[in-house]
């Protein structure tokens, strides 16, 4: 392999992009802009920061986020094969981890590897005579989207993300919230979550003190508030409970499968506190990413039983993310079908989620590398997570595009599907791993 191939964006995309292009051979320079140049949401000058929450999602066996790690596992995913179980942190059934370590353990890989070049700039123009992979995150700056746009003949399309508060464990009062896992399932047996239970009065207190809270405006001007577009399977929680005044108890303030020691019943509603760290020294409101001004969020989140003195070490944030209209643009390789040396991969591609990033960083990674060696690029099996991630980026409806997590809906049914859910899952994800293990006998 003779050509090197330049990754955009050192995020969960990018650095697992890189590492599968200098596993198979080749030579990554991998350029990320900060610290020179920081995002509105970023912290720190690590690569691969996780800046929404530190989940990886359900470990349980047979379900879509299960399927998809499962198979980036087979193909020896440095991220999820290597990093994740290294930095690993307790919360039931979820692959959580230490964000501070999970990034320090990639950055220090991508800069260790001989066949990985870091570079600390901003690209703003893409030479036609290299191998790019576009991994800017949903965070692109300007310029660069602007020579995106140019490249794609789009329009950036624009929606908004949100990000959960985090507090000092020290200050969360132990007395009102308990530990559990709903149902007492966890995958060692331990109770993982912190959890912080209303009665029916405090719940009501709570949602009129919330739907009451200012809200910091959107970054677009030209988005009037009434149609500012949000992710919605990561919706701030003034939206949903503006959708009723019991939506949030049926969604992230559900209490099923909890039973508060203190009174032996489940409560009306609960908080959910998730471990950030490996020393237990903060945790992370599940599912609580809001738009509210500082001063609110403090205000309102002190109103949750258990957070009455709460110290808050980040509050909840929103962002515009960027991402690129795919299925107008892309083949299920993730390449651009009007210039194969240009693939994109991660949230700007137009999929959500780390672990659903991770998974095109290493599609476009390979691809890459296959093009540099002067090789056909081949897409995964449909019938698998990857395939049919990569199947809906390529295919969707251009008119209406929205970024996507891993859902078994992806993926193609059955032909004779069991009527037990949990038995058709689970023939799904048998069908989709031998068609991964086919696949990779004839082309890893």
């Amino acid at each position: 392999m003779t050509r090197e191939i330049h990754i955009i964006g050192a995020g969960l995309a990018g650095c697992e992009a890189a590492w599968q292009v200098a596993r198979a051979g080749g030579r990554a320079v991998l350029y990320e802009m900060r610290p020179a140049r920081q995002t509105p949401a970023h912290k720190t000058a690590a690569l691969a920061e996780l800046v929404c929450s530190n989940s990886l999602k359900s470990e349980q066996e047979n379900s879509a986020p299960w399927l998809l790690k499962e198979e980036l596992r087979r193909l020896k995913s440095l991220l999820i094969g290597e990093i994740a179980p290294r930095t690993r942190v307790p919360a039931g059934h979820a692959l959580t981890v230490d964000r501070e370590l999970f990034a320090a353990e990639v950055t220090r890989v991508m800069e260790a590897d001989p066949a990985i070049e870091v570079r600390r700039e901003e690209i703003t123009a893409l030479d036609s005579d290299k191998i790019w992979i576009i991994a800017s995150g949903p965070l692109t700056s300007d310029a660069l989207a602007a020579e995106i746009a140019r490249l794609t003949g789009s329009q950036r399309l624009f929606f908004y993300d949100s990000i959960s508060p985090i507090v000092d464990a020290e200050s969360i009062d132990t007395s009102i919230a308990f530990r559990a896992s709903r149902y007492d399932k966890s995958l060692d047996g331990t109770a993982d979550y912190l959890n912080c239970p209303f009665s029916k009065d405090e719940y009501e207190a709570f949602l009129d003190a919330l739907l009451a809270a200012s809200s910091v405006p959107a970054h677009i001007d030209e988005d009037r508030p009434d149609h500012t577009r949000y992710f919605e399977a990561c919706l701030p929680i003034e939206e949903i409970a503006r959708r009723g005044r019991d939506t949030l108890r049926f969604g992230p303030m559900k209490p099923m499968g909890l039973i508060d020691p203190r009174t032996g019943r489940r409560p009306w509603a609960v908080v959910q506190l998730r471990q950030e760290d490996a020393r237990a020294g903060s945790y992370n409101l599940v599912g609580f990413q809001n738009h509210m001004r500082f001063g609110e969020q403090q205000r309102v989140l002190r109103l949750i039983p258990g957070l009455a003195n709460a110290e808050f070490l980040r509050f909840g944030q929103v962002h515009r993310n960027t991402y690129i209209n795919a299925p107008a643009l892309l083949a299920p390789t993730l390449q651009m079908r009007t210039r194969p040396a240009l693939f994109f991969a991660g949230q700007i591609s137009g999929v959500e989620g780390y672990v659903e990033s991770i998974a095109t960083g290493l599609i476009a990674g390979r691809g890459a590398a296959a093009l540099a060696r002067g090789e056909s690029t081949e897409p995964f099996p449909r019938q698998t997570a990857l395939g049919s991630l990569c199947a809906y980026v390529s295919g969707a409806d251009p008119l209406h595009y929205q970024p996507a997590n891993i859902t078994f809906d992806l993926l193609p049914k059955l032909e004779n599907p069991p009527r037990d859910k949990k038995v058709r899952y689970a023939e799904v994800c048998r069908r989709a791993l031998a068609a991964l293990d086919e696949h990779m006998y004839a082309h890893v």
